[in-house]
């Protein structure tokens, strides 16, 4: 039987000097994939899970198992030290410790063997190498290569989540909603994580070895791909162009010449494609969302389970300090002054995976953001900071816990800045503003879900402010002097009013603005208040960025009187001005005769037009259906400059861009095409809709596929 399989090895070598022809090895990719759920990717190498085992069949090596040697390496430097390179024999029983090979089943011209590494094996593409300790120090033979993923299903894994129905959401789901918007009016819109479409795979391992540690030392890199938290964190730098020439270029100016609107964007496929295509020239551009969501593909294509949420009222703490300034000046303009900034809302990811370096308390969901905001060990990334350490204050625990926890809990000061002395005023602060409605999609089903409590106590009771406490002191804040900070006679000052802005109509893109303001006097005598209002358009990070409207009043409140002003923003004064993120900051600052400043404000988001998608007939594997998108131009203006995208997994390869002819005022449209199903089930259809007067109205449809 040696003598057979030396023969047989040695016309390997003959042929392809060490690699074995195909029909030499049957990887059964088929069975394997569906074993390890991977069938939905569309690779012809195998594709596999650590912590499990896969077969595989030498064609012709008769009884030899008990001769074989196994290599499998991944990197450019693999050794045994590093738990880069593993070699293992045939053995009876399957190590949980290190790689291993068992023998399944022989016949007289195959061999099947089970493959199995550890729950900890590092991930990656891997050589698999085999060698006949009947054949000495004879040269291995290359038997192909093979990708490891991590493996949310094993016990062992790091990222083991016993619930099987969330492995599925943030696995394999390939759909997902993002939540924008403000506190008081919260929208969503679907999105193509696409993790498993073309190439995508290929893209994710390449984002690891174009990383920054990569770079200054691969084999040490590649070794600590075993760590969750680790590739967590790198990949949280690579998703930014910062430092490294990562995926995204962000831009929040409102001006998005040279590249593409990132609110235009439908998915993560599309600009995965255009990094790798244009030959690693960061993607222009992304938004935190954008970020976010590219970050959700790559994580769950490699096997960790990963998920997007929304955090509405956002604060960005650029100092450190847990406190965020907002200056305004006496006409009531919001300053863009100071690094601070309250954002309408922000996106990042949760990860879940266990924290060894902290402890099991600590394990679970960990927080990871690719949005460029404040360096971290000296670049642009943020994370693995754990949930629970921010519920709980412990902000001295790695990674990035301080400016996490301010994002979700800062207290916020209002001041009034006079720009020509320098002068500023408190005006109020507020301890429950920052961190509201946390949201995320449900588990199989896409609803919104409120998880704000898994990231703080309810806010303002005695157990959160204990804990806002405890944070503080754990970063040193509690005796520093901060010459910044108000002092308790200021924060102790109470207004004479009290004042809100109420909506009075629909907050629809097109459609004039409606708002009440009301004033109350508080007091028992009788106040005069000058009311400075404007109203500005702003990106969803609340930066300012063209006046819009303004005007002023005079106001006599008597005690205890309530009254209400109407205020009406025709379309004909935002509509130019408006950015495609259709926000609006209305403020009122309120100067108060012989009391404290009142400042009342308003984010304001206005909703696009619908737009209805339409499937005709139903949907088989392999068929072709029509689908119909309609929409009617709601404005008394011609709409021009029509475009509509698609995209869908299993449901096209690629983007569908159509041009669709200007529209009359009440006019409507109907697009159709076609799409060609590959895959069976619920499927998601996503269009995305744009004109000179309405950017990026979006919706999905859901498509049931038949076999």
């Amino acid at each position: 039987m040696g003598i057979l399989f030396l023969h047989l090895l040695r016309i390997w070598i003959k042929h392809e000097r060490t690699a074995m022809t195909q029909s030499s090895i049957n990887w059964h990719l088929k069975e394997n994939a569906r074993d390890h759920r991977t069938s939905k990717f569309s690779s012809k190498e195998l594709i596999v899970r650590r912590g499990q085992a896969f077969i595989i069949t030498f064609n012709g090596t008769g009884h030899l198992e008990q001769n074989l040697t196994f290599i499998a390496e991944t990197g450019p430097k693999p050794s045994k030290q590093a738990k880069t390179q593993a070699t293992f024999g045939i053995s009876s029983t399957v190590s949980k410790e290190n790689w291993s090979a068992v023998l399944q089943s022989t016949t007289s011209n195959s061999v099947s063997i089970s493959i199995s590494s550890p729950a900890n094996a590092v991930i990656g593409r891997y050589k698999l190498n085999v060698q006949s300790t009947s054949m000495g120090s004879s040269s291995p033979a290359n038997l192909g290569t093979f990708v490891l993923l991590f493996n949310p299903w094993s016990s062992g894994d790091d990222v083991f989540l016993p619930n099987k129905a969330e492995c599925e959401e943030y696995v394999l789901e390939e759909f997902g909603i993002i939540f924008a918007g403000n506190k008081h009016h919260i929208n969503s819109f679907g999105w193509n994580f696409g993790q498993f479409q073309g190439d995508i795979l290929n893209i994710c391992l390449s984002m690891l070895d174009r990383s920054l540690n990569y770079r200054q030392d691969p084999a040490t890199d590649v070794s600590h791909r075993n760590d969750p938290k680790y590739v967590g964190r790198v990949l949280s730098a690579m998703v930014n162009s910062n430092d490294d020439q990562g995926v995204l270029l962000g831009n929040w100016s409102g001006n998005y010449e040279g590249g593409k609107n990132p609110s235009s964007w439908t998915g993560s496929g599309e600009i995965l494609q255009n990094w790798k295509k244009s030959g690693f020239k960061s993607v222009r551009y992304g938004q935190c969302w954008v970020f976010a969501a590219v970050l959700t593909t790559v994580l769950r294509c490699l096997g960790i389970p990963t998920r997007t949420i929304t955090n509405f009222s956002s604060a960005h703490d650029a100092d450190g300090n847990l406190r965020v300034d907002e200056f305004y000046d006496a006409s009531g303009n919001h300053l863009n002054r100071g690094a601070d900034s309250v954002w309408n809302f922000h996106v990042w990811n949760e990860s879940w995976f266990s924290r060894s370096d902290l402890g099991p308390s600590y394990s679970g969901w960990q927080i990871l953001d690719a949005t460029p905001q404040e360096e971290s060990g000296g670049i642009y990334q943020c994370g693995p900071a754990s949930r629970n350490a921010i519920k709980e204050g412990d902000v001295d625990l790695d990674y990035d816990c301080p400016f996490v926890f301010a994002e979700v809990n800062a207290d916020c000061m209002y001041w009034n800045y006079d720009p020509t002395s320098g002068k500023k005023i408190l005006m109020f602060s507020e301890s429950t503003v920052i961190g509201q409605f946390i949201s995320t999609k449900a588990v199989g089903r896409d609803d919104r879900v409120d998880i704000t409590s898994d990231y703080k106590y309810a806010e303002g009771s005695t157990k959160e402010r204990d804990v806002f406490k405890k944070a503080r002191k754990k970063l040193g804040l509690e005796d520093k002097f901060d010459p910044t900070a108000p002092t308790p006679k200021e924060i102790d000052q109470k207004p004479d009013i009290s004042g809100k802005f109420k909506v009075a109509g629909p907050l629809e893109v097109g459609k004039d603005l409606n708002l009440i303001l009301v004033l109350a006097n508080l007091t028992s005598d009788a106040k005069t208040v000058q009311v400075n209002m404007t109203a500005w358009s702003t990106v969803y990070t609340r930066r300012p960025v063209h006046e819009i409207w303004k005007d002023s009043i005079s106001v006599t409140l008597d005690p205890q009187e309530e009254k209400q002003f109407p205020i009406q923003i025709s379309y004909a004064e935002y509509q130019q001005h408006l950015t495609t993120d259709n926000m609006i900051q209305v403020t009122a600052l309120c100067h108060v005769a012989g009391g404290i400043q009142v400042l009342v404000q308003r984010d304001i988001t206005l909703d696009n037009p619908a737009i209805d998608i339409q499937v005709l007939g139903e949907a088989e594997v392999n068929k072709e259906v029509d689908v119909e998108v309609i929409f009617t131009n709601p404005i008394d203006m011609e709409v021009m400059d029509c475009v509509l995208q698609v995209e869908g997994s299993d449901l096209l390869r690629g983007i569908l861009e159509i041009d669709v002819p200007p529209l009359k005022a009440g006019e409507k449209s109907s697009t159709k095409f076609k799409v060609i199903p590959f895959e069976s089930g619920p499927k998601h259809l996503l269009v995305n809709f744009s004109c000179d007067k309405f950017a990026d109205i979006k919706a999905y449809k859901i498509i049931n596929v038949l076999d």
